[in-house]
């Protein structure tokens, strides 16, 4: 297998946020949300709603980071001073320069605060500039406006949906995904900048 060039200290962090890799003990730092905001994992597969949830949430994320597939951050929102939630790359293929970036959650408090792009920015510029990454990939349940909105308006293009793609916790239905990706050529020729002006 080929080495990861996720370190275990990486840090990525601006003015207004710190995303440092996710821990055991962040259970404590994200409790507050997982126990007050159900809601936040409306259309997720994997809830951390609720304590053993949030518990079972990260050590499976942590689990798959030790096998370099997937590596998870933590959000520190610098203008609170608190934990805002979480993120991270999965589906981690060195050999073909491809990523998804996803599985992120806020607090109700920290959406629309604009933490999100600059979460974004990091992480995207950390994937083409650092990890050399071609592609980067989104994916999102195609009823979920608000997380749809938020790609597409950091620069992500839409590349079609996958129908019945997934059960959802609701055993009868099946969801659809919609995919979106943003390419290494377009995140030097224009995302980063009008990423970076929307700061």
């Amino acid at each position: 297998m080929t080495t990861s060039p996720f370190i275990q200290d990486t840090i990525l962090e601006d003015e207004m946020v710190l995303l440092r890799p996710l821990q055991i003990t962040d259970v404590n730092n994200l409790l507050d949300i997982s126990l007050h905001e159900p809601e936040t994992w409306e259309y997720s597969l994997v809830r951390a709603n609720g304590k053993e949830n949030l518990e079972n949430y990260i050590q499976l994320a942590i689990k798959n980071k030790e096998n370099q597939t997937e590596f998870p951050f933590i959000v520190f929102d610098k203008n609170s001073q608190k934990y805002a939630g979480s993120t991270r790359f999965y589906d981690i293929n060195l050999e073909f320069k491809t990523l998804q970036l996803g599985y992120t959650w806020y607090g109700k408090d920290f959406r629309g605060t604009g933490l999100n792009k600059h979460c974004k920015f990091l992480l995207l510029q950390f994937a083409f500039e650092t990890l050399g990454m071609e592609r980067v990939e989104f994916r999102a349940d195609n009823n979920n406006q608000r997380s749809i909105a938020a790609m597409k308006s950091i620069g992500c293009k839409i590349e079609g949906v996958l129908r019945s793609h997934m059960p959802t916790l609701d055993s009868d239905i099946r969801r659809d995904s919609i995919v979106l990706s943003i390419l290494k050529k377009e995140w030097f020729d224009e995302v980063k900048e009008n990423l970076k002006r929307k700061l």
